[in-house]
């Protein structure tokens, strides 16, 4: 089932999520949820609480090219439960935009590796790492699990033209 996004500035996009105890079929219904809203709605990955839904959970898909076509294969779909950063390294900018700002791109800076620990639908432990867009997408998606949507990462002065612009789309 499609869900409907939460859009920014919606007071829920800054409540920070609860770690999920419970990996039964309420969580399974929401990531497969959460799935079919992410590719409805053009996106790479959507968090939660994007949903409305204060839980750690997340998930990432990352489209690949196979002959001459970018798709998003359903079974490269990463879910992360609980998740934790535990290493990180470097500095990177990379243009981001979210499904709960839709229609922004913004460079962000964010660091360049990251490894993080989570668990798998069924609770199970599991480690990734990654150095690339990958990685990106793993820690716009934890902020949004703290309450932090990216443009908070803006320097001032483009913090206050985002802003502007936005109030001019949305009324």
């Amino acid at each position: 089932m499609v869900r409907e996004i939460v859009i920014y500035p919606d007071k829920r996009l800054k409540e920070v999520s609860q770690n999920v105890e419970c990996f039964e079929e309420e969580l399974h219904t929401l990531l497969d949820d959460m799935y079919e809203t992410m590719i409805a709605k053009n996106g790479v990955g959507l968090a939660a609480v994007q949903v409305g839904i204060h839980v750690r959970a997340l998930i990432i898909n990352i489209p690949v090219e196979i002959e001459g076509e970018t798709l998003q294969i359903k079974e490269n779909t990463l879910e992360m439960i609980n998740p934790v950063l535990i290493e990180k390294d470097g500095e990177r900018e990379f243009q981001e935009g979210c499904l709960s700002v839709p229609g922004i791109y913004e460079d962000v800076t964010r660091c360049e590796y990251v490894k993080v620990e989570y668990q798998d639908r069924f609770g199970e432990k599991q480690t990734i790492e990654d150095d690339d867009f990958l990685a990106i997408a793993m820690q716009h998606e934890m902020d949004h699990l703290d309450g932090k949507v990216f443009v908070e990462k803006l320097s001032y002065i483009k913090r206050k033209k985002f802003e502007k612009e936005w109030k001019k789309l949305h009324p």
